[in-house]
């Protein structure tokens, strides 16, 4: 039961305006949407909000907002970060997406796909396929993951090196703000330079300014070849500088570039059925490649045979492996999707999803694993990611010997450890996870004085009685 009532009326007004699909108030009923996907956080709520439509939404805003009563907007809750958790006081409802799940058009000549926020990601990727277009944003959650959330959290994933983040496949947004107004900013221009562009506000915001209820999203034309490459390399250099050799020889192929430890593996192949080493020997370094084109005639066969040839010659790769066949690409692909599983199975780990210039991925990694088994003797690293776009999930494995709890109970230890080399070497300590409540506490050493006090700003002018997923974000 939340430890806070409900003021007088307030749910008999949202059930009215609801129907008895769109307010949950039961305990068992709303229990899911009270933890995060780590298990990190788990906070209370008088109830679950359910709209069906942009209207509904900004009724049970302008009920919520007359009441006093904060709203934590919930996508997919696959927030690594606390980001659609409420707090444990139980003063909060929680206003799900999930109801509001169509695409609302679809055009592929100007190659735009407008969806509601509560639209899976997987989801959207297939209707685009179904037109004969692409939507390319793709990560580990896609099967969970909604366009809200992604767009709240400006997601990255595996195809940021050649498309770019959530931001930059978003032409235009429908937001609910915190006064209950619609803003209908649902543009399909490529070109629109009329002020200030509101749209970029929201994206990123994870809700503290307002909800996402649709969004307009960039298609691409689909691929029509495609290949995926799975190497040893011989250190953290030689996998940058197989990066190097793919983009200076044909940059348009790459669609991901992925590095992976040794260890992590080795925790892939130990704990997930069906996940096997696909080159001969271990190694310490591994990268995936994932190359692809519209051009039914590319031969990226010829062009993976050209650069690791050469790549191996001076000693940089060790061995390697081409997909050729779509079973084999996805078997490739699954060692890297299957990380964060594999490490869970393996014990207790502390996750740091952190980014740096490109050039600098071989020193945050070799530093930081350095520091974390100083700080924690015994600590095994397992640096994995987006080395094409300088993005790496910098986690950290409990010592064998050392108690689950124990390890994660220095969780902000080991985060200020990997935060001192990644800020040394110009990075952020949040790449594409967001803030949530998990961060807060760091934006005031890595974001304050102007740019801090500028955020602070422009919530309190959005969102004056601070009711919009309070606790986020902002310290």
């Amino acid at each position: 039961m939340p430890d806070a009532l409900p003021p007088d009326g307030l749910l008999a007004d949202l059930s009215a305006l609801l129907g008895p699909a769109g307010l949950l108030t039961d305990a068992a009923d709303i229990a899911p949407a009270l933890s995060d996907w780590r298990g990190l956080y788990q906070g209370r709520a008088m109830a679950v909000l359910r709209p069906a439509s942009t209207d509904q939404v900004a009724a049970c805003v302008k009920l919520c907002v007359a009441a006093g009563v904060p709203i934590v907007p919930q996508g997919g809750n696959t927030s690594m970060v606390g980001g659609a958790t409420p707090s444990e006081d139980g003063r909060a409802v929680i206003l799900s997406l999930a109801r509001m799940n169509r695409i609302r058009a679809l055009d592929p000549v100007d190659m735009t796909m407008t969806a509601e926020a509560g639209v899976v990601l997987k989801i959207a990727q297939d209707a685009a396929a179904d037109c004969g277009c692409l939507f390319p944003l793709s990560l580990g959650a896609e099967g969970t993951a909604t366009i809200g959330g992604v767009l709240s959290t400006n997601a990255g994933g595996n195809t940021t090196v050649r498309y770019g983040n959530a931001r930059d496949l978003m032409l235009g947004l429908e937001v609910v703000l915190p006064d209950g107004q619609v803003w209908n900013g649902l543009r399909r221009l490529r070109k629109d330079n009329t002020g200030y562009a509101l749209r970029h506000l929201f994206v990123g915001a994870e809700g503290t300014l307002g909800i996402v209820t649709a969004a307009t999203l960039r298609m691409f034309a689909r691929p029509r070849a495609n290949e995926v490459l799975f190497c040893s390399v011989r250190d953290e250099d030689a996998a940058l500088s197989v990066f190097r050799r793919f983009r200076e020889t044909d940059e348009t192929a790459i669609r991901a570039f992925e590095y992976m430890s040794g260890v992590g593996v080795d925790f892939a192949v130990k704990h997930i059925p069906g996940v096997t080493l696909p080159v001969a020997e271990r190694a310490d370094h591994y990268i995936l490649v994932d190359l692809a084109s519209t051009r039914a005639d590319a031969d990226l066969q010829g062009l993976a045979e050209q650069v690791l040839g050469a790549a191996m010659e001076e000693g940089e790769v060790i061995d390697a492996v081409v997909g050729g066949s779509e079973a084999k690409r996805t078997a490739i692909w699954r060692i890297r999707e299957e990380h964060p599983e594999a490490q869970r199975k393996e014990g207790a780990s502390v996750k740091n999803d952190v980014s740096v210039p490109v050039s600098k991925v071989p020193e945050l990694i070799r530093r930081a694993s350095a520091a974390c088994v100083a700080l924690i003797p015994g600590t095994r690293p397992v640096p994995f990611g987006h080395m094409g776009d300088g993005n790496i999930h910098m986690n950290l494995e409990q010592p064998v010997d050392m108690d689950p709890a124990a390890f994660l109970a220095r969780s902000h230890d080991i985060m200020d450890t990997v935060n001192e080399v990644v800020r040394e070497l110009d990075g952020s300590f949040s790449a594409e996870h967001g803030i949530g409540r998990l961060k807060t506490d760091m934006m005031e050493s890595w974001r304050g004085g102007a740019e801090l006090s500028t955020m602070q700003r422009i919530k309190s002018a959005l969102d004056p009685a601070g009711l919009m997923n309070p606790g986020k974000v902002l310290p």
